[in-house]
């Protein structure tokens, strides 16, 4: 790996690049990112184990099964299918998860990216995008957060994704790798069309469990603490819609390849709300009743997360469409209502 990567000269990206490789692609987020990717002419592969993703996700688009620390495979793959660029989520996420396992984090999170970052050097892949997180900042000093606030993660999730940010950055300036690393909020709703959304086992995000329980299939939410310094006392998160980090990261990768530098960005809305507003504006879209627990805290969980999204807005041209709580919720709501039990048996 002494070589640096070479520059594509790209003077359309959707023409020039003539693989996108996808890992996670089957996921949640990077569903949503396959769709905008072949809605935007690129031709698409998806790398996916499948312990959380779901073929249906991603019908239409060729899927690979298997594992990032297959160095074999990842070799194989990015030679036959002639990859040029890598948009990267696979990864473990569930903070609570991460607090109790954090062995297994640092395996997935970091161990499989580096070994993702190494075959992409060895095969001369120049550009990657990669899925972060507001995680890596912890308990923040200022609201909203900017790209360049220091950070220190209060969990392994957090922790993990930073190591591995840390690390592109490194391998950048050794191997000349262009990447965007795009730290994003919480990921919320479904496409418009319907058809894919969310559906995680466990569910642990609040809107889909809001909705689930609107639905009946659960019979309350439970709530990890109501003593935070926030208004309400509950924690105070920024969603941003899933259809709008498909954008960004579209977005990104054709920034990198017109030759922009290597950056990080938000991606938020720049707009608090509360666990219990999220609750309250669940109830006024799918016009159900939900009832309240309320549990202790949840460890490793900040009070306060929102964003500064005005480096995305500005050197992207990112403009989320869904700027409201209602907006991002109703498109959810469409999504569970039509498909209650997720993509079914697989």
């Amino acid at each position: 790996m002494k070589k640096k990567l070479a520059s594509l000269e790209v003077q359309s990206p959707v023409q020039k690049l003539k693989s996108v490789l996808v890992t996670g692609g089957a996921g949640y987020i990077g569903s949503h990112v396959v769709r905008e990717l072949v809605r935007s002419g690129y031709r698409v592969v998806v790398l996916d184990n499948l312990s959380k993703g779901h073929r249906a996700a991603v019908d239409g688009v060729e899927v690979i099964v298997g594992d990032l620390s297959d160095r074999k495979l990842l070799s194989n793959l990015f030679q036959k299918r002639e990859i040029t660029a890598v948009l990267h989520f696979a990864a473990r996420s569930l903070v609570g998860e991460s607090m109790r396992e954090p062995a297994a984090y640092y395996r997935n999170n970091v161990l499989a990216g580096l070994s993702l970052l190494d075959t992409m050097v060895a095969a001369g892949v120049p550009y990657l995008v990669f899925s972060s997180t507001a995680a890596v900042y912890g308990e923040p000093k200022k609201i909203p957060i900017p790209e360049g606030h220091t950070g220190l993660p209060t969990n392994p999730y957090g922790a993990s994704k930073h190591a591995l940010e840390e690390a592109i950055r490194w391998y950048g300036e050794a191997y000349g790798l262009n990447y965007a690393v795009l730290r994003y909020f919480n990921a919320a709703g479904a496409d418009l069309e319907g058809d894919i959304g969310e559906d995680h086992n466990p569910e642990t995000h609040i809107i889909p469990m809001v909705l689930k329980v609107a639905l009946g299939l659960y019979s309350r939410i439970s709530v990890f603490g109501n003593d935070y310094p926030t208004p309400d006392g509950t924690c105070i998160r920024d969603y941003v819609h899933v259809s709008d980090l498909a954008a960004a990261h579209v977005l990104a990768l054709k920034t990198l390849a017109c030759g922009a530098q290597s950056s990080m960005y938000n991606l938020g809305s720049e707009r608090g709300h509360s666990v219990l507003e999220v609750i309250r504006m669940a109830e006024i879209v799918s016009g159900k009743r939900i009832q309240v627990e309320y549990a202790a805290r949840r460890p490793g969980d900040p009070a306060i997360l929102v964003a500064s999204s005005e480096k995305a807005r500005q050197e992207l041209g990112w403009r989320p469409r869904f700027t409201g709580l209602a907006d991002i919720i109703k498109t959810a709501w469409r999504w569970h209502s039509s498909h209650p039990e997720g993509y079914g048996k697989e």
